[in-house]
């Protein structure tokens, strides 16, 4: 029987990617070189997994020992096997409707509104020449790393590739960097008030009672 091998899709590779590209460009509207750096680690993750989903199955590739000898009836190459965790746990029916998957849809539509929602925020606060402290920035202060970093992690539970994987805890590093450099540049801009908002404001993940309440500083 012949095995199934469907990749090669290159433009779905390109209309994929840029989709997604397109996205966090309209949405974060990159300024500064902390943006920039932040849209261009996002859109090389995205390049690499479309790459792999739909271009060339470089991960199948090398697992490709391990993954027949283990698993000798899989029909390696075909691409509902590129849903690594559903294999590798032993989940049984459509990977698409698996409860994995599911999480991995709530991750990337989570983390896209997060980003969408956020950017309207700042961008109505630097029109003013303001801080942002409402919408998500009451409760995070970098809402839109957040949202990118759980786009990402949900690719990695949708369609997990080695060069993902080792992608991933370098971008979370690089997204912190980043941070710590835009708070530096807030600080010298707003001072005090900066230093007020974020006493109160966690970076990354929301806590529950925290958040800016702007009569805390009076």
């Amino acid at each position: 029987m012949e095995r199934a091998y469907d990749y090669g899709l290159w433009p779905l590779v390109v209309v994929s990617s840029l989709i997604f590209i397109l996205f966090a460009i309209s949405f974060t509207r990159p300024q500064s070189r902390y943006d920039w750096r932040a849209l261009g680690a996002f859109s090389a993750f995205v390049v690499a997994l479309f790459t792999e989903m739909y271009g060339v199955p470089l991960t199948l590739y090398l697992l490709s020992g391990w993954l027949t000898t283990r698993y000798p009836q899989l029909d390696l190459f075909a691409h509902e096997n590129g849903h690594l965790w559903q294999t590798l746990f032993g989940i049984q029916g459509d990977a698409h409707f698996s409860a994995l998957h599911l999480i991995s849809y709530g991750l990337i539509g989570g983390g896209m509104w997060l980003i969408a929602t956020a950017w309207r925020v700042l961008y109505a606060a630097q029109r003013m020449g303001t801080l942002a402290t409402t919408g998500p920035y009451a409760y995070l202060r970098h809402p839109q790393y957040t949202g990118f970093l759980l786009v990402l992690l949900g690719f990695l539970i949708q369609w997990p590739t080695l060069l993902t994987l080792l992608m991933f805890p370098i971008l979370v590093f690089m997204y912190l960097r980043l941070a710590r450099l835009e708070e530096q540049y807030l600080h010298q801009q707003f001072g005090a008030a900066y230093a007020t908002y974020a006493a109160q404001v966690p970076a990354f993940l929301p806590r529950p009672g925290r958040r800016y309440r702007p009569e805390s500083s009076f």
